[in-house]
Order: structure tokens, then sequence, then C-alpha cells
């Protein structure tokens, strides 16, 4: 099977993506420009969707909290996000890391977040707190 590697730079974002005849991971890293919510992060303008994480959305009670904590943690940071080539809405999907800790599993760990299984497969479930478990509602298309 062929393979092509590539680099690409735009702007402080320095993307490594592998192609093949089907769609294979991709390395991003670039600083962290805007949060969205507790499982949504742009960086640079590239809108990236936490693999296997389940944020309350803004409208619901712990939502602001959970963005203003992921706020506090990456913005203006520099993050490492492994791609896994699929997309959701306008997001890319990946698991992003933050000096090599897993941000997912520490927005989980705090309590503002739960580990959606569907899309994990489990890789979360050892950092949910009781207390998410009971303020955050996990959606359906996590089952």
């Amino acid at each position: 099977m062929k393979r092509i590697l590539t680099a690409l730079v735009l702007g402080s974002i320095l993307i490594w993506a592998s192609t093949d005849i089907f769609a294979a991971p991709t390395t991003l890293t670039g600083t962290v420009t805007k949060v969205r919510d507790g499982d949504t992060i742009e960086v640079g303008k590239i809108p990236i969707r936490l693999k296997g994480v389940s944020a309350p959305e803004m409208r619901d009670p712990l939502g602001p909290k959970s963005k203003s904590f992921m706020t506090d943690l990456v913005m203006g940071k520099r993050v490492r996000c492994e791609l896994n080539g699929s997309k959701t809405h306008d997001r890319f999907v990946g698991i992003c890391y933050l000096d090599e800790q897993d941000i997912g599993a520490t927005v989980i760990g705090t309590g503002l977040a739960l580990d959606c299984p569907r899309f994990s497969g489990g890789r979360y479930a050892k950092f949910k707190t009781k207390g998410a478990a009971a303020l955050i509602k996990l959606p359906k298309y996590c089952d």
C-alpha cells in the first residue's frame, strides 16, 4: 500500500498527514485559539471535537463551568491532537494532549464531563467521578 507523509505549516500550526487508500490518522500541533465548550477546541482555525468526551452543553447547568475549565486549561497553549480521520458537523475528531497529558482525561477527572463509551471504547471510564454522573446527562449517542 502506498503511503504519503505530508507536513503543512499554517502560521503557528504544524499538520502531519499520512494518507493512503483509507482515511489515516493525522497529527495536528498548534496553539488553542478558541474554546467552544468543554469538549470542543479550535487549534488555529481548525475545530476539534475531543473523541470519547461528553461535556454538558452550554445551556445545561454545568456547561459554562466546563467551558471555563477548558479555557483555563488550554487557551493560548500549544497542544498536540491525534485526529482519527473522521468529522462530526464542522469538527475534526481526535485525542488532544497538553504537555503529554490527555485533555479529555483531565476534564472528565474534574467532574465536568463524562466518558462517552461508544466513541472512547471505555478509554476514560476510570477517570469518571460519581458527582459528574449525577449532574451531567450522558447523550443517547454515547450508548
